[in-house]
């Protein structure tokens, strides 16, 4: 534990925030419950099932490495919680229990608590869990439920399925493109009724919970806005370049985890840019990093490395974004 004899305080006033911790991450916790109750109904006990061992699985965890670590136990502060909900919403409706268990133990042990716990780690724990687990069971986490259907397993997602229309574009079938199109329903990808992970198939769930995070002051608007806005652009421009290989954006911003990387991922205060300007360049990277992965990668979806990926140049954009402290000498920095 960090010695709190060590800090400095500035003489008075202070001014006191109601806003503790746990009080922030029970409210995060509250903005993903529509898309989770969203991702139960479409997918069924399955869904649950995920959801609820990857949260306990990541409590669990945090209280044996605290024990082990010789920490004061701070299981009561929800972050953990947090961590394991948001690690099921990134799985498949049918992934195996051992594999929640093992995505659990990497997102906590190796992805927070080897750095020190909560507010420590460089990465977001959660996407190190779904990294680790996309890397070591590809087949795992590429194996979908049909909604309504918890007895059958899909062939692809739609952006599995846009891969495939593409590269039939690239051979010569120019055609297959607008024929796959034709056949989707963006109302049906507006309110979660296809394939994906648990919490990333209900757009409108995911914009209910990120309105009443920004409504609550306790995330950016320009960090969501700024990055769907760069994966409407980036796709947008590919789509007007060539409409017979690349889907228009509305598809890229519908399907996919875009919409939950977006309000509760490229959002988490710990591992993202400190200042407004850093934040803005922050989601303009994971969605320049989305659009490229997702066009010309060789993953349908490209959402967990730009977190990641961004989540590294972290440190380098909050050097280059730092405002001046009051009554501190000139410094060069870039401001938007």
């Amino acid at each position: 534990m960090p010695r709190t004899d060590r800090l400095i305080v500035s003489s008075s006033p202070h001014f006191h925030s109601s806003n503790s911790v746990s009080r922030i991450m029970l409210w995060v916790i509250v903005a993903l419950l529509p898309s989770c109750l969203a991702g139960v109904y479409y997918f069924g006990f399955a869904a649950f099932k995920v959801l609820a061992v990857c949260s306990i699985s990541c409590v669990a965890i945090e209280a044996l490495c605290s024990a082990a670590m010789k920490r004061t136990l701070e299981v009561h502060d929800c972050s953990a919680l947090l961590t394991g909900l948001l690690l099921g919403m990134n799985l498949p409706p049918g992934t195996p229990i051992w594999i929640c268990l093992i995505g659990s133990l990497m997102a906590i042990a190796i992805g927070k608590m080897i750095y020190g716990g909560i507010g420590c780690n460089p990465f977001n724990p959660a996407m190190i869990g779904r990294c680790a687990l996309l890397v070591s069971f590809p087949q795992v986490m590429n194996t979908w439920i049909i909604p309504g259907r918890a007895d059958a397993v899909s062939g692809a997602t739609p952006l599995q399925q846009l891969s495939l229309a593409q590269t039939a574009a690239l051979e010569g079938n120019s055609g297959a493109l607008s024929e796959f199109l034709g056949q989707v329903s963006y109302w049906d990808f507006f309110i979660g009724r296809m394939g994906g992970s648990i919490g990333e198939t209900c757009t409108l769930g995911l914009i209910l919970g990120g309105i009443l995070l920004i409504a609550l002051r306790i995330i950016r608007w320009q960090t969501p806005v700024f990055m769907l806005l760069t994966v409407a652009v980036f796709t947008g421009i590919a789509w007007l370049l060539n409409p017979e290989v690349y889907a228009p954006p509305q598809f890229h911003l519908l399907t996919g985890g875009v919409m939950l990387a977006a309000f509760f991922m490229a959002t988490d205060p710990v591992t993202a840019p400190l200042s407004r300007t850093g934040a803005i360049l922050f989601a303009i990277g994971c969605g320049c990093i989305t659009s490229i992965i997702r066009l010309w990668g060789n993953y349908p979806e490209g959402v967990t490395f730009a977190i990641l990926i961004m989540n590294a140049l972290t440190p380098l954009i909050d050097s280059i974004t730092a405002g001046k402290p009051f009554g501190a000498p000139k410094k060069r920095g870039l401001k938007l």
